[in-house]
């Protein structure tokens, strides 16, 4: 390195230094490190001796002039088997007495003495430290607690033409991972490679093969940094504020741990068990969210509701359990606990005991964290007797004061008293657990006293001549009451995917004045390299098909039915499936199979339990029929399939994997034996398998469902470069728009008008179903016994919903739907608005808990595949043909703002009949074949498809016809591209003639309009 080069180097020294010591530091010479012991031995002695006089005074009346050197042996033999953190954490022993190596903050101010032994921790900087007793080579610094070394750095200046790319280097190259100050554990704890604009990390050097992680802020809700303030480095919040004495000793504290990971292999010589030790330290997002959150919470206390929007793969796990225990030991100003109990929502057995392990090696108590894994009588003892940290599924709440009851009748007397006691609550996927009954009872449970005082000051101030009993009243006011938010709860709710509802319920604003509370997008996580960019190798297949009738008449059929019937009769015919298996098998073979040093993986998302049954058999054949012996299977559904066409052949997931157990799949697919696993729903979300390389999709993805199925590729592994996506149903512009939301901050749309809740109560109270007395009576036996009817109740409850089901069955068909959409829309937009807006309404109320349970006795659709046209319709001639390949570019186009509870549809999709040759022949216009269409069918097809948008019938509904312009003018072109092929000639001359596009546009418009306008109940 040229002098020069130092020289600058040097510079940037000069200012980290200054900066960490005028921020509660001190300096220390190169040369007062021990090279050999990998301790500065000055400041061990003298923080023992400053800290623990008696003990230390004990120690020299045995050892005298051998104290110290005494005490550094056995202070380093303890470092080489415990490792630093331990040792800084639980200390060391030496001739029997226990000597700390560090006081951390306590979490109150109540007590003196560990505030005053908190200051005596030296922490050090120190520059240019020799690292190898036989060699000149050095660090640039060293952070050091109490003499021991807990942080490393390298810096360099871009402007002397070396950047942190060179510090990472000279990590893998120069920094022997066998000498002391290097070694994993045993010295220190994490690495930095600093330049003035970035910053990366790692936690154990392993030469070329060291895995670095960014620690950086993000930018633009990207990688990087944004500019320094008044012309500072981008990267100065490393030591202005990550690095600072009081933060450095609460990550050492709080959050750095150990993780360790083990399972057993089978080999030759039997079972062995892997075991792997990885040390986890912070990220910058992960330190920003929680330590945001306990700030804002220590300020404000409970009732505030939090959304931390984090990408999949984030580390998500682990920022939850650091917020559990920094949440749990919080107090405010005066001293006073924050939460007395945090509740974490979680359906994942991996976060369970993760959290429980983590959270134990900072308290290194039993008792602190109780798992909810036995009954609900296991909750209700938890709350009962105040754990600090729950751990639950949201499910077991709703349940909770009948486990009390049952515990009293054992003698075992159980009082969950809420008064005056705050919770918070984490949420591991915020769209399962924030809203619906259980969430409802949670907060019943949970504030108890709060509900019951707000119901008594209810009933005083009511002036309601209500048509319900007293003790019927009361208790319809104290569910009323569980749904808004409550004064004592706070929600910490984490997702990569937020929905319309999440982020309209978790409304706590982040730094632009918005929810999120905290973004780490996945705009940031893909450019940092921490997930792939699962869009960045997507091929579409297209299934070019035409379909003749097979049946001599050509009968009137319900078209949107035959349409589902013709899509379901393609999808399982076995030709196309053939064809799909062959395609799948040997693209895996030659492309996928040799990824990830041969390690790679595949899933096939399949559209039904069948399907995935089918795909399995047609798959494993064709393996068989050619012999390969590279390729196994394994299928993932839940329940029994039984196949129509075998009657009485049933399938289950653990009979087609060869009695692999339903939770043993997972580890059975990670192993060497099995590359392709077959799914129907499961494995679709929460599932993270790094070695997952190919996706093979044939099934459709809508919305938030196309992104979650999607980021199972996302995970990073050793040797992973790429991912590759197969897909022969979806189309590219679709999964852009999906991802497109949730790619930077996830914006949502105008929220709901509080009187469309109104609107389709009065709709709902016009039509024939609905009685208002029997709504009254029901409500009455509802209520009166808190949800617990006797059996002769439970005769009436359903007598009164019998009496509904039958008028509602003297309805045409287009009315029941209509009612039934209504119903929908009223139960779910109830059951969102009642959380944000006090209605207090108990007419809502009584029609809500009515239309819950008339909802269940309402005739369903029949089961089955509906509509059959199997035997009417043959497949004349079937081939898959590649449309697309390449990457999606998440970077074009603009993100829509998610929909709300405002578009929620009163009607479903009318059906109407049409002959079947007229629709195939739209089918195969569609599809691209050679069947062409006359002309004036192009823009029928556009008329139907616009009438069938939600969106234009939400806009026909609420608009004049000059307000409904804009709206359509925005959907046509999409509409009109949907359906070029086959059209070329008139598409061209839409596109190219602006006349003629005006005049058609206007056409359609008008028609369009007037039929959404024109349909009863708009």
């Amino acid at each position: 390195m040229s002098s020069r080069s130092k020289h600058s180097e040097l510079r940037f020294e000069d200012a980290i230094e200054l900066e960490l010591l005028a921020r509660g530091y001190d300096k220390r010479k190169p040369e007062t490190f021990a090279t050999t012991l990998g301790l500065f031995p000055a400041d061990v002695v003298e923080y023992i001796k400053t800290s623990q006089p008696k003990k230390w005074q004990k120690l020299s009346d045995i050892q005298r002039d051998a104290a110290e050197a005494t005490l550094l042996d056995a202070l380093n033999k303890e470092l080489t088997t415990k490792g630093s953190l331990h040792v800084l954490r639980h200390g060391f022993k030496c001739f029997g007495t226990t000597f700390q190596m560090a006081a951390f903050k306590p979490a109150s101010g109540m007590n003196p003495d560990t505030i005053a032994a908190y200051e005596q921790n030296i922490l050090t900087i120190t520059r240019q430290v020799k690292f190898n007793p036989d060699t000149e080579q050095s660090v640039d610094v060293v952070l050091a607690v109490n003499g021991i070394p807990v942080v490393t750095a390298e810096l360099k200046n871009p402007m002397t033409g070396q950047n942190v790319e060179h510090a990472k280097h000279q990590y893998a190259s120069n920094r022997d991972p066998r000498l002391t100050l290097f070694r994993f554990k045993e010295r220190s704890l994490v690495h930095f490679a600093v330049d003035p604009d970035l910053v990366f990390m790692t936690t154990k050097l392993e030469g070329r093969s060291t895995a670095w992680l960014p620690f950086n802020r993000g930018y633009c809700n990207g990688a990087g940094n944004p500019p320094g303030e008044g012309g500072n480095y981008r990267t100065a919040y490393l030591w202005e504020e990550a690095l600072t004495r009081e933060s450095l000793l609460d990550i050492l504290a709080r959050f750095v741990h150990l993780q360790i990971d083990e399972r057993q292999i089978r080999t030759d010589k039997g079972v062995r068990t892997v075991r792997k030790e990885t040390m986890i330290f912070p990220r910058y997002h992960q330190l920003a969210v929680v330590r945001r959150l306990v700030d804002h919470a220590q300020a404000n206390s409970s009732g505030r509701n939090y959304l931390i929007q984090h990408s999949a793969g984030s580390g998500k796990s682990n920022s939850i359990a650091w917020l559990a225990h920094h949440l749990a030991g919080l107090h405010d100003v005066k001293d006073q606990k924050v939460f007395d109990t945090v509740v974490v929502i979680t359906d994942r057995l991996v976060l369970d005991q993760q959290l429980q392990d983590t959270i134990y090696q900072f308290e290194h108590k039993k008792g602190v964290v109780e798992k909810i894994d036995e009954d609900t009588q296991q909750l209700a003892k938890a709350l009962a007797n105040r754990v600090p940290i729950i751990i639950s599924t949201i499910q077991k709440f709703p349940f909770i004061t009948g486990a009390i009851a049952t515990l009293g009748k054992k003698g075992d007397q159980v009082a969950i008293d809420s008064a005056n006691r705050r919770y918070a609550i984490i949420v591991d996927e915020a769209h399962s657990s924030s809203a619906g009954e259980t969430a409802q009872a949670l907060r019943g449970i949970l504030n108890k006293e709060g509900i019951e005082a707000a119901v008594a000051a209810q009933l005083l101030d009511d002036q309601d001549d209500s048509d319900l009993t007293p003790e019927a009243r009361e208790n319809m006011l104290r569910e009323m009451a569980k749904r808004p938010r409550q004064p004592n709860l706070s929600y910490f709710a984490f997702t990569a995917t937020p929905k319309f509802k999440t982020k309209a319920l978790f409304d706590e604003p982040g730094d632009d004045g918005k929810s999120p509370f905290h973004l780490y997008s996945m705009r940031q996580a893909i450019q940092e390299g921490f997930i792939m960019d699962v869009l960045a190798n997507y091929t579409t297949y297209k299934a070019y098909f035409g379909l003749v009738k097979e049946v001599a008449d050509d009968p009137e059929v319900p078209e949107r039915e035959a349409a589902k019937a013709l899509a379901r009769f393609l999808a399982f015919h076995p030709h196309n499936l053939r064809q799909k298996v062959e395609v799948i098998v040997e693209h895996f073979r030659t492309f996928t199979r040799h990824k990830i040093g041969g390690r790679a993986k595949a899933m096939v998302v399949t559209g039904s339990r069948l399907h995935a049954v089918r795909y399995k058999q047609g798959i494993d054949k064709y393996i068989l029929e050619k012999g390969y012996t590279d390729i196994k299977t394994l299928v993932a559904f839940s329940g029994t399939v039984e196949d129509p066409e075998l009657e009485g052949k049933t399938y289950t997931e653990v009979g087609m994997n060869g009695g692999i157990r339903e939770s043993e799949l997972p580890e059975k697919f990670s192993g060497e034996e099995y590359q392709v696993l077959i799914v129907a729903e499961k494995y679709q979300t929460g599932f993270d398998q790094p070695l997952l390389h190919t996706m093979y999709v044939d099934k459709r993805l809508d919305h938030i469902q196309a992104v979650q199925t999607l980021s199972r590729l996302n995970r990073r592994a050793a040797g992973k470069d790429d991912t590759f996506v197969l897909d022969f149903v979806n189309e590219r512009d679709e999964i852009l728009k999906a991802f497109k939301p949730y790619y930077e901050a996830t914006e949502i749309g105008e929220m709901p008008d509080v009187h469309q809740l109104y609107a389709i109560q009065h709709e709902l109270e016009a039509s024939p179903v609905i009685n208002q007395p029997e709504i009254t009576q029901f409500c009455e036996i509802w209520f009166r016994n808190r949800r617990e009817p006797t059996a002769g109740e439970h005769k009436q409850l359903n007598g009164f919903l019998d009496q509904a089901v039958i008028r509602f069955g003297q309805l045409n068909d287009a009315d029941k739907k209509a009612f039934k959409s209504k119903l929908v829309s009223f139960r779910n937009l109830y059951a969102f608005l009642a959380q944000i807006i006090p209605y207090q309404d108990s007419d809502l109320e009584k029609l809500y808990t009515y239309a819950r349970f008339l909802l269940l006795k309402l005739p369903r659709r029949a089961e089955g595949p509906g509509y059959e046209l199997e035997d009417e319709v043959a497949l004349r001639f079937y081939r898959l043909q590649k449309i697309s390949e390449g990457g999606i570019d998440l970077e074009e186009g603009e993100a829509e703002p998610l929909k709300g509870p405002t578009e929620v549809g009163t009607r479903g999709a009318e059906d109407k009949s049409v002959v079947l040759s007229k629709l195939v022949d739209k089918l195969n216009e569609r599809f691209g074949t050679e069947f062409k269409q006359a002309d004036q069918l192009f823009f029928d097809q556009i008329a139907e498809a616009a009438v069938d948008n939600e969106t234009l019938q939400t806009a026909a509904k609420v608009n004049s016809l000059d307000n409904f312009k804009p709206v359509f003018d925005r959907l046509l072109e999409g509409l009109f591209i949907d359906r070029m092929d086959g059209n070329e000639e008139i598409f061209d001359k839409i596109m190219n003639d602006p006349v003629f596009r005006g005049l058609a546009s206007e056409q359609l418009m008008r028609e369009v309009y007037e039929r959404l306008r024109g349909r009863p109940n708009m």
